[in-house]
């Protein structure tokens, strides 16, 4: 066989190999770059105080609602009864308060039939006087009386705004009052951590005598209702893919077993920049060293998997697709 020859058949042996890679790519997407996801819950307190308990162990399975910590209750409940104790003062305050305005009201009442009666003396003493029947100082006497009758109904009148106003101001403390003791209430239902849904926890290392933090994570729960394989795909083959396509899925965590799946989303974007805290998707354009297609997560979901099925976020996984 002459040097060309063999060139010739290199080359061919070369083209059907790539023709062949083309057209099985063309009905097979295979991808190792997948791997097992699921929600991770961090549990954060929404009060500070001393943890007391901790009612679960590494790695457990937890049902939703399953108390998980306890923080010390003993600070939040004395609050609880001092907000009780405010509001029985002002529901105290606001009876007398209702006594308060009772008494001015018949004080005032009193007072207006003393100023009546005082205006019908004057103006019987005046007409009176018109006449020359009565004398300038049973006038002058009328007038003063009617005139200390009137003070009288002025004072009166003050009285109930004044008792008025000071138990609307006692009704504002009284729903301030409510609003501490709802708030020291909730607090307190607060200090047991319970399981937002069902799941297993990871990495626990909380222990008795921590001091928990409002806001800062105390507790992670990989959800049990939130298992997906993401499956990282070149961008040529998105084209033919649609939601609710079928796929297989290897896992290497349960090797030589293929679960059906079906695709239930496919990204509409990914990042260029690694930076962490944005909202698109970052992958990695390398792996060992050599720089690959730009690659698009597939989000897929097994279809009826086997009861005994033991799923690990993070595990690696392989997936086929027939487009």
């Amino acid at each position: 066989m002459t040097r060309r020859r063999r060139i010739g058949l290199t080359l061919a042996v070369l083209v059907g190999i790539f023709v062949l890679y083309e057209v099985a790519t063309s009905i097979i997407a295979y991808t190792s770059d997948a791997y097992v996801q699921s929600d991770l819950v961090a549990l954060a307190p929404q009060v500070t105080g001393r943890i007391v308990g901790v009612h679960v162990s590494d790695n457990q399975n937890v049902a939703q609602g399953d108390l998980l910590a306890s923080i010390d209750p003993v600070p939040f409940r004395l609050a609880v009864d001092q907000r009780q104790a405010e509001l029985n003062e002002t529901h105290a305050q606001l009876t007398a308060d209702r006594d308060t305005i009772a008494a001015a009201q018949d004080a005032f009442a009193s007072a207006t039939s003393a100023a009546n009666y005082a205006r019908e003396t004057q103006a019987r003493a005046a007409s009176l006087a018109t006449a020359q029947d009565v004398s300038r100082a049973d006038l002058e006497q009328a007038n003063d009386a009617l005139h200390r009758a009137e003070a009288a109904l002025d004072v009166a009148r003050a009285a109930i705004a004044r008792a008025q106003s000071t138990a609307a101001m006692h009704q504002a403390a009284q729903v301030q009052s409510a609003a501490a003791l709802a708030f020291a209430q909730w607090q307190l239902g607060r200090t047991r951590l319970t399981a937002p849904t069902s799941g297993t926890v990871t990495n626990l290392t909380l222990r008795v005598g921590d001091t928990a933090q409002a806001d800062i994570p105390l507790i992670g729960i990989v959800d049990a209702h939130a298992w997906r394989i993401i499956a990282n795909y070149k961008q040529n083959y998105l084209r033919d893919f649609a939601p609710g396509d079928t796929a297989w899925v290897w896992l290497d965590s349960e090797p030589w077993r293929l679960h059906r799946a079906k695709i239930a989303g496919i990204a509409r974007g990914i990042s260029r920049n690694p930076t962490p805290g944005r909202l698109l998707a970052y992958v990695a354009p390398t792996t060992d060293w050599i720089r690959l297609q730009r690659r698009f997560p597939v989000t897929l979901t097994l279809v009826d998997p086997p009861a005994d099925l033991t799923l690990y976020m993070g595990a690696d996984a392989r997936v086929l697709i027939l487009p």
